[in-house]
């Protein structure tokens, strides 16, 4: 007989995905990134879905090539769905969101600013490998509509004039992912966590920067 919990828990997290709803703001010009998301329950085979999230990416048109400038990048609102997948969702916790350092520069900082309801947990990021991950610890209740920080790099052009800076989104499979969360699934008197790891393939191009001399 089939674990009773083997199916339902995968399908609940991708129903999670399957069901955040995303909205952009008016005023923004969202580049689509399609995430392919798998779920892996503690019990069972993992299952797949896409997510489909608009990121809205700023930079300078040009610059020259040493100098210091910004890019940054912004979710779209998401809203926490309360049920998927014929169970009901606690919360989400441990949001992590990757953005590689782009090529042809050199990172001198990090800052966050917005975000809402997020829960108790502070965001935060880390850099390693040439990888910003911004980390939102939640936890994040079923039914708040979210807005991630928005991710600022401050960056000096090291490429040569000629060249073009361009932004993404990091992750290339499910064990190299741009995009994780958890989420804790109401089971019997209690919960269970079950995690989700997405990437985009190809990656699409948030920003882009041509460098002057």
């Amino acid at each position: 007989m089939p674990h009773p919990f083997r199916i339902p828990l995968a399908s609940c997290v991708l129903g999670v995905v399957a069901a955040l709803t995303v909205s952009a703001p008016a005023s923004a010009d969202p580049v689509a990134v399609t995430w392919d998301c798998q779920a892996q329950p503690p019990v069972g085979g993992p299952q797949q879905l896409n997510l489909d999230t608009p990121i809205t990416g700023s930079a300078p048109a040009s610059v020259a090539t040493g100098s210091d400038f910004e890019i940054a990048a912004e979710s779209a609102p998401l809203t926490i769905p309360t049920s998927a997948g014929g169970n009901t969702i606690r919360y989400l916790k441990n949001l992590q969101v990757r953005t590689p350092v782009p090529a042809g520069t050199a990172l001198r900082g990090v800052t966050l600013t917005g975000g809402s309801n997020l829960g108790t947990g502070v965001p935060s990021t880390s850099v390693a490998n040439g990888v910003v991950t911004l980390t939102v610890p939640g936890p994040v209740t079923a039914g708040a509509t979210i807005q991630l920080p928005t991710i600022h790099l401050a960056v000096t052009a090291t490429a040569p004039a000629g060249a073009t800076i361009t932004s993404t989104v990091a992750g290339t499979s499910y064990a190299d992912p741009g995009l994780t969360f958890t989420a804790n699934v109401k089971i019997l008197f209690g919960g269970i966590d079950v995690p989700a790891r997405c990437y985009t393939a190809p990656s699409p191009v948030l920003t882009s920067t041509a460098v002057t001399e």
